[in-house]
């Protein structure tokens, strides 16, 4: 486990890594940014951005989505896994903007959470990258960086995302979910852990990275 007074360095240290962090989904605004991050589940952001990149020139509002429907969203986002279900949803959520909240994106968590094909993971980003929320959204990568390293564990993305907004120094709230995300996509990687350039090694003790260091260690002479 990360001890607590250990926190401040190790996000710390993940700050200094990316100074800059940003989501790598492509968007200009906050309804991009929903129907992106609606679009990127169990998908990649690069294929995101691609189907976006055709799509948003055309359509880039709930009314233009929803004048769409299914049928001519579809096109834009085939290429994407379950796209089915996500054009449906795209379409209804728009639909439901366009209607109820004057073709604005709620900067509400229950609101958000209402929509079609919008989870907890989706509405919590959308609050952070768009509005500046300090809110953690737990993906793959954030529960893998949390509990490899023990600074946040758990056994669910809601358990650790409890966890987390307990256990993040205030000042690094903020963008705590960009420092986890980008460190467990780029570094602390699922099958190979890069921990011999890792900025958090030393607060970390996970059974990965004594294997891993070992590689790297210099060889004995004979």
């Amino acid at each position: 486990m990360v001890r607590k007074a250990d926190r401040e360095a190790f996000m710390a240290a993940l700050a200094a890594a990316h100074p800059n962090p940003k989501s790598e989904l492509n968007y200009t605004t906050p309804f991009e940014l929903l129907v992106a991050v609606v679009l990127s589940a169990q998908a990649t952001d690069k294929g995101v951005n691609i189907a976006t990149a055709k799509l948003f020139p055309i359509a880039n509002t709930p009314e233009a989505i929803a004048a769409l429907g299914v049928e001519g969203l579809t096109p834009f986002i085939q290429t994407i896994g379950l796209y089915r279900n996500k054009a449906k949803n795209v379409v209804k959520l728009s639909e439901i903007l366009r209607d109820e909240y004057g073709g604005e994106v709620p900067e509400d968590f229950e609101k958000l959470v209402a929509l079609p094909g919008v989870g907890r993971k989706t509405a919590n980003v959308v609050l952070n990258v768009a509005f500046g929320h300090p809110t953690i959204a737990v993906d793959t990568h954030i529960f893998r960086v949390s509990n490899r390293t023990g600074f946040a564990r758990g056994k669910t993305p809601d358990e650790v995302e409890e966890k987390l907004l307990k256990a993040v120094p205030k000042a690094y709230l903020k963008e705590a979910h960009h420092y986890l995300l980008l460190h467990g996509r780029y570094c602390c990687k699922a099958r190979s852990p890069e921990c011999e350039r890792c900025p958090v090694v030393d607060f970390c003790n996970a059974p990965e990275k004594k294997a891993r260091l070992a590689d790297f260690s210099p060889k004995s002479e004979s």
